[in-house]
C-alpha cells in the first residue's frame, strides 16, 4: 500500500503535506477533520457540485486549504473543503450550534430546487466516506424540510478511526426570510473492528456474490472449452485433411493445379500482405498491448493491495501505469510496423503514441464544456490539463520512442513462411455470410456474452452507489475473453481464407473489436432501463465516457484477436508441401 500510495503522489505536480488523516493516528483530544466534499443529485452520481455551493454555512474554526493529493482527484471532481466544525479525537461533543443562515428568496430557491431534485451531499473524516440527504418533501409534495442537525457516532479501535456514521435530525421547514440554525454533536464509541476491515461496511456481498455471478462465470467457461474444442478440431482435424490431400495428390506437372476445391491454400501468396492503412492499423495493436497491460496490472496490483478503498487511488494509479507502459506500445506497434515493411516509422511512433490520449481528451474536452457551463465539480482545472500535457509529451512519448527503437532492432525482421506476390490475387466473388462485414458483426456476440453479467456489476458500481471490489472475478473473467475472443476469431479468420480472401489482418482485429459494440448497445439499454438519469450533463458524461470505455475495450479485444490470429496463419502456413 505505501508503494502504491507513493506512485500515485507522484502523480501531483503541488506540495505534499503532512497531516494526522495521512497516517490515521491519533491522540486522545488531537484534532480531527470533517471534510465537506460535494452535493448533487442522488440519480445523477456524477453531477456533483461544491458542497458549499448551496447555501450552507461554515463552523467558526479557522479555514484550512486542501491540496489536491493526486491527479486521480484531480480529475475525479474530488472538491474537499474544511467545514469549521470542532471535532476532537474521543472527545464527546453535546449539541452544539455552529452557524446560522437567513433564507433570502434566492437561498430559498436553491434549497428548494435542491430538495426536489433529491441532493445528497457527501463528507468525509479520516478519509471514510459519509453521505446525507439535503432534506425532503411531506407527500403532498408542497411542503418542503432541511436537516439542520447532523449527528456523527464514531468508532475507534486503539488510536485509529475505524467507523463513522451520520444521522441527520431536525426537521426544519424552509420558507423565505426565515432563518435556519445549523448544530451537531460527536458521540465517540470503541469498536472491536480493524483498522485494516474498516472499509468492509462500505462492500455489499450479496449484491456481488449472488447465484447469477458464479452462474455467468461457469457458462463463461463451458463457452470457453466449446470454442477451443472448435479451434483444435479445425487444427487437427480439417487442417491435417487438407495437408495430407495435398500430399497425396502433390504432382510436380500439376503443382499450380493443386488445392481447387479447398481455398485457404489458395492465398497463401497474399496472406501475408501489409493491410491498408499500416500506421493506423500498427498504432492500434500498439494501443491495444498498452490497454491490456494497465487492466491486467490494475487488476492484479487491486486484488493484492485492495486500493479501491484510497479515495482516487486507483484512477491515478492506472494513469501511473499508462504512462510507464507506453513502452509496451511503441515496442508491439514499432516492431509490427517493422515486419510489415513500413518506412515512416516516425509517424508511426507519433500516432502510435498519442492516437488514445488524443481520443480520450476530445471527449473529455467536450464532456469538460458542458462540466463548466453547468459549474459541476466534474470539470477540469487548467492546471490539470497542462499536467496532462506534460505527461504526453515528457513521459508518453519518450517511452513510446524507446520502446519503438526497440522494437524495430529485436523484432522487426521480416519472417514470413510465404513469398508475397507482386500482383494481389483477385477475390471472388462469395456468398454474403463469407463476407468481411458479417464476419466482424458476428464474432462479437459470444465474447459479448461472456462478459455482459459481468458489466452489469461494473457499469452498477460506476454509475450508481455500489463499490466494486471482486477484482479476483474481474481477472477471471477478463482471460475468459481474451481466451474466447481469440478461438472466435479464428474460426472467423479460417472460414474468411477458405473463401480466398486474404483480407485477414483488418477483418480479425475488427472481429475482435466488434464485441465493444454490443457493449455500447447494452450500455444503452442500462442507461434507459436500469438508471434514473436525466439532465444534459448527466447524459453526456454517460454516453461520452461510455463511447470511451467500449473503444478502449474494442482496441484490447481486436489486439486479443489479432495475436491469436496471427498465431494462426502463421502456423497454417508455416507447413509446407514438399
Amino acid at each position: 500500500m505505501n508503494l502504491l500510495r507513493i506512485i500515485a503522489f507522484s502523480l501531483t505536480f503541488v506540495s505534499f503535506i503532512y497531516c494526522d488523516e495521512h497516517n490515521h493516528k491519533y491522540d486522545d483530544g488531537q484534532e480531527v477533520v470533517l471534510w465537506m466534499n460535494t452535493v448533487g443529485p442522488y440519480h445523477n452520481r456524477q453531477e456533483t457540485y461544491n458542497y458549499f455551493s448551496l447555501p450552507f454555512c461554515r463552523g467558526g474554526k479557522k479555514e484550512l486549504s486542501h491540496y489536491h493529493e493526486t491527479l486521480g482527484e484531480n480529475i475525479l471532481g474530488v472538491e474537499l473543503e474544511y467545514s469549521g466544525v470542532d471535532i476532537n479525537f474521543k472527545r464527546d461533543k453535546t449539541r452544539t450550534e455552529f452557524c446560522e443562515v437567513v433564507l433570502t428568496s434566492y437561498k430559498y430557491e436553491q434549497f428548494l430546487y435542491a430538495i426536489q431534485n433529491h441532493y445528497w451531499y457527501q463528507m468525509f473524516i479520516d478519509d471514510l466516506p459519509i453521505w446525507g440527504v439535503v432534506g425532503e418533501m411531506d407527500e403532498s409534495g408542497k411542503v418542503v424540510y432541511i436537516w439542520t442537525h447532523k449527528k456523527f457516532d464514531i468508532g475507534y479501535n486503539g488510536n485509529r478511526i475505524v467507523d463513522v456514521n451520520i444521522t441527520s435530525e431536525s426537521r426544519v421547514q424552509i420558507k423565505p426570510d426565515s432563518k435556519l440554525v445549523f448544530s451537531y454533536e460527536v458521540a465517540w464509541k470503541p469498536s472491536l473492528t480493524q483498522f485494516s476491515k474498516r472499509f468492509d461496511k462500505y462492500l455489499d456481498p450479496g449484491f456481488f456474490q449472488h447465484k447469477i455471478h458464479w452462474f455467468s462465470i461457469f457458462n463463461s467457461f463451458m463457452m470457453v472449452l466449446f470454442l477451443v474444442g472448435i479451434v483444435t478440431m479445425i487444427l487437427l482435424r480439417t487442417l491435417r485433411k487438407d495437408y495430407a490431400r495435398y500430399e497425396k495428390d502433390y504432382d510436380l506437372d500439376t503443382k499450380s493445379e493443386l488445392g481447387d476445391d479447398y481455398g485457404w491454400k489458395q492465398v497463401s501468396g497474399d496472406v501475408f500482405r501489409s493491410p491498408p492503412h499500416p500506421i493506423l492499423f500498427c498504432s492500434l495493436i500498439g494501443s491495444g498491448y498498452q490497454i491490456a497491460t494497465v487492466t491486467i496490472l490494475c487488476i492484479i496490483i487491486t486484488i493484492l493491495g485492495d486500493i479501491y478503498t484510497e479515495r482516487a487511488l486507483l484512477f491515478s494509479t492506472a494513469i501511473f501505469l499508462y504512462a510507464a507502459s507506453s513502452i509496451v506500445n511503441g515496442y508491439a506497434g514499432g516492431s509490427l510496423y517493422a515486419r510489415m515493411g513500413g518506412h515512416l516509422w516516425m509517424k508511426q511512433l507519433i500516432v502510435g503514441a498519442f492516437l488514445v490520449p488524443l481520443t480520450i481528451c476530445s471527449v473529455s474536452f467536450a464532456v469538460n464544456f458542458i462540466s463548466i457551463y453547468y459549474g459541476s465539480s466534474r470539470s477540469i482545472p487548467f492546471t490539470v490539463m497542462l499536467s496532462v500535457t506534460a505527461i504526453c509529451l515528457f513521459i508518453i512519448l519518450p517511452l513510446t520512442a524507446i520502446g519503438a527503437v526497440l522494437g524495430r532492432n529485436i523484432s522487426g525482421k521480416t519472417d514470413h513462411p510465404c513469398r508475397t506476390n507482386v500482383v494481389p490475387r483477385p477475390i471472388p466473388q462469395k456468398k454474403w455470410f463469407t463476407e468481411p462485414f458479417a464476419i466482424i458483426f458476428a464474432s462479437g456476440i459470444l465474447p459479448f456474452g461472456s462478459i455482459f453479467i459481468e458489466m452489469y456489476f461494473i457499469f452498477t458500481s460506476f454509475w450508481a452507489y455500489k463499490i466494486y471490489y471482486v477484482y479476483g472475478f474481474m481477472l477471471l473473467v477478463f482471460l475468459i475473453l481474451a481466451v474466447v475472443t481469440v478461438c472466435v476469431t479464428i474460426v472467423a479468420t479460417y472460414f474468411l481464407l477458405n473463401a480466398e480472401d486474404h483480407r485477414w489482418q483488418w477483418t480479425s482485429f475488427l472481429a475482435g473489436a466488434s464485441s465493444s459494440l454490443y457493449v455500447y448497445l447494452y450500455a444503452i439499454y442500462y442507461f434507459f432501463f436500469k438508471t434514473k438519469m436525466y439532465g444534459m450533463f448527466q447524459i453526456v458524461f454517460y454516453f461520452g465516457y461510455m463511447a470511451l470505455f467500449s473503444l478502449g475495450l474494442g482496441i484490447m479485444c481486436g489486439t486479443f484477436g489479432f495475436i491469436g490470429t496471427q498465431a494462426f496463419v502463421r502456423k497454417i502456413y508455416t507447413i509446407k508441401i514438399d
